[in-house]
């Protein structure tokens, strides 16, 4: 009789091994054998298959037992499920692991001794034989033991892997799932450590875990060894790649924020404490956990490991900081987005108000709303009632069976990769992580509101707050031919946005990225060392923290933000106008006072181009121009157009553009369009004009109106005159239109008129526009009045 096969080399296995050896074993495998030579690094390890697990079983005679503990198995009453999983794991704990196996596992490794030195420290991962399948995540529900040295301990720890494919979590899972727990095996990862103790580790994703986009990678990073990030013990650094320039050659990092990492976990130096955790040090916190070139290079193995695959995945990654070298130790599909119907818009709204108690990161756009039930730790679930909202510290698999009953789940730490957030994806709950005082904001038995529908911040309010669900098929509405571009000013909400039937965008502003992002005037970078003001220095100390050049934070910053948006629309055109604040918009950053004349009405003063040639703005404007040469030149995304608001006079158009030139943005030179706003009279007045030196017009309604009709729009006694659709203004968007199309320069919008009335966009449509630019929530129904539109025009 043939000796059965306990002990697979990574070398030997391959994606098809999954029976044999789990999702994880198998992935690592195949890795091991197809990508290390495409660059991807894997260290070497070892399987103990699943029959090896179910030998166990049967030498010891503890199958019968099992079934008998399990018999009267109840997974919604916690107190059963946690007195049988325990039952079920002292029976494997106590049982012998059989002599021969002992034999293959100790051969084994001294064969990876060998290989990487006497007592080689090894990383012990469960692997299930069902997990990881499209449609069932088990990741998590089994242990993994770290720092491993020597077979005693390494014995001892594949008899606890063994154990722990009966956590409650596991248990619970596999009920719900329907798996057998009889036909699901466990298989066990030995595997080479990589020492990330000394350096850092992390999570990375081929698609962006809020809203699906395909076209990003998203890595988390923190210090020391990985089960803290995967745990959801640190908000991590976090960072997203572009993938089609970066596959083209170029460096788009499009977002980078720097996280707390408060802790970081590395090796214990006493016997019987192989792991420990330890707080990082102000500096360590107030830099990145790795380099962009480092971000750069694991985003490329993302990509190498998402084409092998064809599909979105999951991975694991680790730097080992005796020899500098990053590592892939995990791949895994990714079980949520990649499964989501794209062609359905989901759109929660909150309609009711409430009081605020606490904010942190939203993890989806849902909203939930029940009673609070506030627990510390694991110890307390069973006090949890199903349709509750969940509010803790941090989850980890343990918290599982209650999680998937809870209207919404609440924790203070964590990041958008932390296990409450991975499973909160999966089940489809609102979830907000981060908070940092939730267990202190909110009472136990109170109602409250989960509102991850908000954008960038995710709330709870306090009580059981009204909202709707707006849901839309996407599929078989027709394309126009006028083009439908979005308004799209937060970079956060460009990657959902994309996803909506577009033509690319028509107005992305840098004021909402100055703001929202950077929130510190210019001048104020630029003359940081001069700065006098104590509190404004502390100011932008705490925001630039990871920054050494405080100049080329606002450019960073700046140039992450439009590249965010750009790479979300890629390759459409993404029409990004130059910054356009008031003085007293300007004023309000942080040190910008200083900096900035006190108008009466600021609204017709100095803004927009007049400020851009300016002495007094000239540096300033430089950075945004160095911004825009970062986006399109390092990073690949020529999509970018530039746009000149507020350019009174053709001399005003040509000092911009010369100002642009001699800071590396020349008209024409690799492809640079470059618009200017149609919002003032003189604008139409002098199309002719215009047109020569431009590229194209976008009609800002809004300052058209108030300038044409002489109309404060801010004045609430004078706004029942404000209109769009007064004859007036529609003669001079009439006009504009007309002599742009007979100069074959593009003509769009990107005012508010269209996304507020469909008859005006129906004009538009009558009068040959090219482009129409909306806002998100608008673009489905305004798109359906102008295919009406153009159909009954015969277009």
């Amino acid at each position: 009789m043939e000796t059965p096969t306990f002990i697979r080399w990574f070398s030997t296995l391959g994606i098809n091994d999954v029976p044999l050896v789990g999702g994880k074993n198998a992935s690592l495998g195949e890795m091991y054998q197809k990508l290390t030579s495409k660059g991807v690094a894997v260290p070497n390890g070892f399987a103990i298959t699943a029959p090896a697990y179910f030998h166990l079983l049967d030498a010891a005679g503890i199958r019968k037992e099992i079934r008998q503990i399990l018999s009267d198995l109840n997974t919604h009453d916690l107190r059963n499920l946690q007195a049988r999983g325990r039952a079920v794991r002292h029976a494997i704990l106590s049982a012998e692991i059989p002599q021969d196996l002992v034999q293959m596992i100790t051969d084994a490794y001294a064969k990876l001794e060998k290989e990487y030195g006497k007592n080689v420290d090894v990383a012990v991962r469960s692997s299930a034989t069902a997990e990881d399948l499209p449609d069932a995540s088990f990741a998590g529900q089994q242990e993994t033991y770290l720092n491993i040295c020597g077979v005693e301990a390494l014995m001892v720890a594949c008899k606890k892997c063994f154990a722990s494919l009966f956590t409650d979590r596991a248990i619970s899972y596999r009920t719900d799932k329907k798996f057998d727990h009889f036909k699901v095996g466990l298989s066990i990862g030995v595997q080479k450590m990589v020492r990330s103790d000394l350096a850092s580790s992390g999570v990375m994703f081929s698609i962006d875990t809020e809203s699906g986009f395909r076209d990003a990678v998203l890595i988390n990073a923190s210090y020391g060894l990985g089960e803290n990030i995967v745990q959801g013990s640190v908000n991590p650094d976090e960072y997203y790649v572009h993938k089609p320039t970066l596959k083209k050659g170029f460096s788009p990092i499009i977002g980078k924020a720097l996280g707390g990492k408060k802790i970081k976990m590395i090796y214990g130096k006493t016997k019987g404490q192989a792991t420990k955790n330890i707080p990082t040090t102000p500096a360590e916190r107030q830099r990145f956990a790795i380099s962009d070139k480092e971000v750069l290079e694991l985003a490329r193995w993302a990509c190498i490991v998402e084409d092998h695959y064809q599909k979105p995945m999951d991975m694991e990654w680790a730097k080992d900081g005796r020899t500098g070298k990053l590592f892939m130790v995990q791949a895994r599909p990714e079980t949520v987005q990649s499964r989501r119907n794209a062609n359905v818009l989901e759109e929660y709204v909150l309609t009711g108000t409430g009081k605020v108690l606490t904010t942190g990161v939203p993890v989806g756009s849902r909203i939930g709303v029940g009673a609070a039930r506030v627990i510390r730790n694991v110890s307390g679930i069973h006090q949890f009632k199903a349709g509750e909202v969940l509010v803790t510290e941090m989850t980890d698999p343990d918290w599982e069976p209650i999680m998937k009953i809870a209207s919404g789940i609440v924790t203070e730490r964590g990041g958008r990769t932390c296990h409450a957030a991975i499973v909160s994806r999966e089940l489809g709950i609102p979830c907000i992580v981060g908070t940092n005082d939730a267990t202190k904001k909110v009472k136990s038995g109170n109602p409250v509101t989960v509102s991850c529908a908000e954008g960038t911040v995710g709330k709870v309010y306090a009580g059981k707050l009204a909202f709707n669900v707006k849901r839309t098929d996407l599929e078989h509405i027709a394309r126009p031919k006028t083009k439908i571009m979005m308004n799209v000013g937060s970079p956060d909400i460009a990657f959902e946005s994309s996803l909506i039937p577009n033509d690319g965008v028509g107005l992305a502003r840098e004021e909402f990225i100055i703001n929202d992002h950077i929130k510190i005037h210019p001048n104020a970078l630029l003359n940081y060392t001069k700065l006098k003001d104590r509190t404004v220095k502390r100011k932008i100390d705490a925001l630039t923290a990871g920054y050494p050049d405080k100049v080329q934070f606002y450019v960073d910053k700046l140039a992450e933000g439009v590249a965010r948006i750009c790479g979300a629309f890629y390759p459409n055109d993404v029409i990004v106008r130059f910054s356009d604040f008031k003085t007293n918009e300007y004023a309000n950053l942080i040190g910008g006072a200083a900096y900035e004349p006190a108008e009466s009405n600021p609204m017709i003063g100095w803004r927009g181009a007049s400020r851009y040639y300016s002495p007094k703005f000239k540096a300033a404007f430089a950075l945004e121009c160095k911004a825009i040469r970062k986006v399109r030149e390092e990073m690949g995304l020529v999509n970018c157009k530039v746009m000149i608001p507020f350019c009174r006079t053709i001399a005003e158009g040509n000092q911009v553009l010369s100002v642009m030139e001699e800071n590396g943005l020349k008209r024409g030179d690799k492809g640079l369009e470059v618009y200017v706003m149609c919002e003032i009279p003189s604008n139409v007045v002098l199309a002719e004009e215009f047109s020569k030196i431009f590229d194209g017009f976008s009609i800002g309604s809004n300052d058209l109106t108030q300038l044409t009709l002489g109309v404060d729009r801010d004045s609430e006694l004078v706004a029942h005159v404000y209109d769009e659709r007064n004859a007036a203004v529609k003669t001079l968007v009439a006009q504009v239109i007309r002599v742009a199309k007979k100069n074959g320069k593009k003509i769009g919008i990107c005012g508010q008129a269209p996304s507020d009335f469909p008859d005006f966009a129906e004009f538009l449509v009558e009068e040959g526009i090219d482009s129409v630019s909306l806002n998100p929530d608008t673009v489905v129904k305004t798109t359906l009045a102008i295919l009406k539109t153009e159909e009954k025009l015969k277009r």
